[in-house]
């Protein structure tokens, strides 16, 4: 997910098509602990299964809808067919740094050993894929009837080592971003004209090759400068 301006991250998704364990189509259930994320829908039809401390939803998904949701939203992509996003996620950086939590089952969620292990992509990637999506449906099924705060006692545990590098990539991104307009704000109101003349244009450039993501296959983008981001952890 290559930065975008104001530390957002941009990516397009296919969303997996492959039939699940009830029915559905689409891509591996989890959660993000401080990152929200948006969905402009550019093709096909589907929806989002959203889970939180309110219950369960299922938000429709057309070309044209943008749907967000914040920190602790357990989400969910369906797709009856064609199903393409471009998403954006807040914090850049930092859902390829680990942010995410699959909902695996508890037995699976209490030890950071067979956590890893299941949500590794090793091996055949399509395989691999598969099998952490229906592992993650049958954990996020369970959640459906309960559980939920135990769930999110369990994603903090996983992650906790982790805090700390998550706060240095907000600090030097999104913080740094924000702080940069602060300082242009305080120019302005000075008479301060000088940074407007160092305007300029970037363009994103799409490779044609394509990773596998959570949802679905990823289209990521590389911005000038920056490397070819890999596969959400």
């Amino acid at each position: 997910m290559t930065p975008f301006p104001g530390g957002v991250g941009i990516s397009g998704v296919t969303v997996y098509d492959e039939e699940t364990a009830d029915g559905l189509c689409g891509g591996t259930p989890h959660m993000h602990l401080v990152c929200s994320e948006a969905y402009v829908v550019i093709g096909g039809a589907g929806s989002v299964q959203t889970l939180t401390s309110t219950g369960f939803a299922d938000t429709p998904l057309h070309p044209g809808d943008v749907v967000w949701f914040t920190p602790g939203t357990i989400h969910r992509l369906v797709n009856a067919g064609g199903l393409r996003l471009v998403v954006l996620m807040q914090n850049s950086g930092l859902p390829e740094a680990g942010d995410a939590v699959f909902t695996f089952p508890a037995p699976v969620l209490a030890d950071p050993h067979s956590y890893r292990k299941a949500a590794a992509l090793t091996g055949d990637h399509s395989t691999a894929v598969r099998r952490r999506r229906d592992l993650a449906l049958e954990g996020f099924l369970a959640l459906r009837e309960g559980g939920l705060p135990e769930f999110h006692t369990a994603a903090l545990r996983l992650k906790s080592e982790l805090l700390d590098a998550w706060r240095i990539r907000w600090r030097d991104g999104p913080m740094a971003a924000a702080l940069t307009t602060g300082r242009q704000l305080e120019r302005l109101k000075a008479g301060d004209l000088s940074h407007l003349r160092h305007g300029e244009v970037s363009r994103l450039e799409r490779p044609e090759h394509q990773v596998f993501g959570m949802c679905g296959r990823l289209h990521t983008y590389t911005a000038p400068d920056h490397p070819s981001p890999h596969s959400i952890p």
